[in-house]
């Protein structure tokens, strides 16, 4: 072995061990969410009734419509991710994405959306949970994107990219515009509707998270992918799969509400948002159809390959 290759394998074994801890804590923390995801659904009004949100009858509706997203797709995705990062697959961090920024987004809701003073309840018991759920989501999705290899992961058809491209932009846009818009003007006017004046801490807490955060993360990815932006690529499977999973649960939050004869709820608002999370959910697993049909495992550290490669052609 020459002194190139002793150097390189020195480098190589503290850093392969590096990324192997850091898939076990991966895979640990994807489970746990899954299970987390699960017990918030079945603790609360959709099951249990364990956890009394401190929200009007209309907003108690919306968060069943949540729940349900949260029992059936977030567990099963979470679980799968932590599997396929088990295994090094290549799909495994990038899947894991999805449910980490559903989690931030709808657990920071949750833990602070609430009206104490006005409706009984309690859920500021509960809100250690929420915010373990919360960090943990952000532990998730940053430990997903560290070791996500860009170079391994499959080129997606240009096709697909330009149709998620617009989508998001599309998304971004008709949540400014047309769902958040025209409440906030309102409320702006001093005329307030009945959504605002039943929940104004909701109300407001959602406004500033989606005007604030969602819909230029959204403008911004939609561009970046449309661009060909190679930091867009692992931001594209991240807004895909939170996009998929929240369009699910809009969709929920409107059957609920038209089931329970709401008074916000209209057939045609309930049959757009459930097309939307079809057209949601098609996207996503056009998306991820590339990474699900590469079956190849994710190698340690496809670089540190390549160095050594490069070595043992220069001995040659």
């Amino acid at each position: 072995m020459t002194f190139a290759e002793t150097v390189e394998a020195h480098r190589i074994g503290p850093l392969t061990s590096h990324r192997a801890g850091s898939r076990i804590w991966l895979v640990i923390g994807l489970f746990i969410l899954g299970a987390g995801a699960a017990l918030v659904a079945l603790l609360g009004p959709l099951m249990l009734e364990v956890i009394h949100y401190h929200v009007s009858k209309g907003a108690l509706n919306q968060i069943i419509g949540g729940d349900v997203a949260g029992l059936v797709l977030v567990p099963p995705v979470s679980i799968v991710a932590g599997i396929l990062v088990l295994r090094r697959h290549v799909a495994g961090p990038v899947l894991a994405l999805g449910p980490a920024v559903y989690a931030l987004y709808m657990y920071s809701q949750l833990a602070l959306g609430s009206d104490v003073s006005r409706y009984p309840g309690n859920s500021e018991l509960f809100f250690p949970l929420f915010l373990g759920l919360f960090l943990l989501a952000g532990a998730i999705g940053v430990g997903s994107w560290r070791i996500i290899d860009r170079h391994e992961l499959p080129e997606t058809p240009r096709r697909v990219n330009r149709v998620f491209g617009w989508f998001a932009i599309v998304i971004a846009v008709f949540l400014a515009v047309g769902l958040h818009l025209s409440g906030l003007v309102d409320v702006l006017r001093g005329q307030p509707g009945s959504e605002y004046l039943a929940d104004p801490v909701v109300f407001l807490l959602v406004k500033f998270m989606d005007l604030g955060l969602v819909v230029p993360a959204l403008v911004v990815v939609g561009v970046g992918v449309l661009r060909k932006a190679g930091w867009a690529v692992e931001a594209k499977y991240a807004a895909a799969g939170w996009i998929a999973l929240l369009g699910s649960s809009v969709a929920g939050m409107a059957i609920v509400m038209q089931a329970t004869s709401d008074p916000a709820a209209t057939v045609g608002n309930t049959i757009a948002f459930s097309l939307f999370a079809l057209i949601a959910l098609v996207i996503a697993l056009l998306v991820y159809r590339p990474l699900l049909i590469d079956r190849s495992p994710n190698p340690t550290d496809s670089r540190l390959t390549t160095r050594r490669t490069d070595a043992e052609l220069a001995k040659q």
